[in-house]
């Protein structure tokens, strides 16, 4: 008997490279963003293990640089941000490249930065262009300064572009509080911003996106520092929860539910939140206009509070427990 070969016809080796084509189309980009989350992940971790370790070895924040200031009081010219990465952050921290203001991109530094929600940010080279509320008068007699940006590039390959306030002040135990524990009003925390540093895991190379390759850190009180770094969801709850509640969900129930990697942000986180607002959105939220419950609670013998935070304003605030706020809830 004469015996017979089998094989595939040519039409069903097309149909099943066809197939197989499909799958992978689908299936490629997805894997491919789950590959990159995880590795930018892991960069951002120790991004903010590497720099917190500096920022604890300075001394102090503050005084680094000089301004020129004509006679109405506008700055002409600073190297207030330069000078700080060069006689300060550079004596605790690997750095491989220092650029002016006026020359980011050769640091890296992208043309357009990407927000969560699709914006294009085009221009971020001063204080005011990334915050305007970060120049001009603020209370108890403090101001801000609309200074230059500078940029450097870190031994991993991180592009980062640093905001500078040399006059940075205040400390961490400061409240609205009175001596005897009552209400003592609303604080404004912008004096006591002293670092921005906006980064990008990847340098120019894409997708220039907040929340993906890009992010921020922000050092706070120019003795004993804290860097925070915050990874916001991409927007607001868009309802009010309160800090405790007997019939009803909690702040920080309402983040967890959200997404378990969720919780409540740090008062201070907060604070890193406001001082990057156009980064991630916070003026076009509905919820933006409204002040943002933290995790901190302020206990006195005649009250218990929980920490607002505008993002709009800056101004910091202590609510009773039951009182329902926005929650922006960040990745732990």
């Amino acid at each position: 008997m004469k015996k017979l070969n089998y094989a595939f016809t040519m039409a069903e080796i097309l149909l099943s490279l066809t197939i197989i084509g499909v799958v992978a189309a689908i299936t490629l980009p997805s894997l491919t963003g789950n590959i990159n989350e995880r590795t930018w992940n892991t960069q951002r971790k120790a991004l903010y293990a590497r720099f917190s370790q500096a920022i604890a070895l300075m001394p102090a924040l503050n005084g680094y640089g000089t301004f020129t200031e004509d006679e109405s009081g506008s700055i002409v010219q600073d190297n207030v941000a330069e000078t700080f990465v060069t006689a300060g952050l550079s004596k605790v921290l690997k750095i491989n490249n220092i650029c002016s203001y006026d020359k980011l991109n050769d640091c890296g530094i992208a043309s357009i930065i990407i927000t969560p929600s699709g914006n294009k940010i085009t221009d971020i080279t001063t204080m005011e262009k990334l915050n305007s509320k970060l120049t001009g008068s603020f209370t108890s007699g403090h101001s801000g300064k609309n200074t230059h940006a500078a940029a450097f590039e870190t031994e991993n390959g991180e592009s980062i572009i640093v905001h500078y306030n040399p006059q940075c002040t205040g400390n961490l135990d400061e409240k609205p509080f009175t001596a005897d524990g009552s209400y003592g009003g609303s604080m404004d925390i912008r004096h006591r911003i002293c670092v921005n540093f906006i980064y990008d895991l990847n340098g120019n190379k894409g997708p220039n996106t907040v929340g993906k390759d890009i992010g921020f850190m922000t050092a706070l009180y120019p003795f004993d520092a804290k860097l925070f770094a915050p990874y916001p969801a991409i927007k607001p709850l868009d309802n009010r929860y309160p800090y405790t509640s007997s019939d009803g969900i909690s702040a920080s129930k309402a983040c967890t539910d959200m997404n378990s990697e969720y919780r409540l942000p740090q008062a201070d986180e907060l604070v890193s939140m406001f001082v990057n607002k156009s980064l991630i959105d916070a003026d076009t939220l509905a919820a933006g206009t409204y002040a943002f419950v933290s995790s901190d609670l302020w206990l006195t013998s005649s009250r218990k509070a929980y920490v607002t935070q505008s993002v709009i304003s800056g101004t910091r605030d202590d609510e009773p427990r039951e009182s329902a706020f926005p929650v922006w809830c960040v990745k732990r």
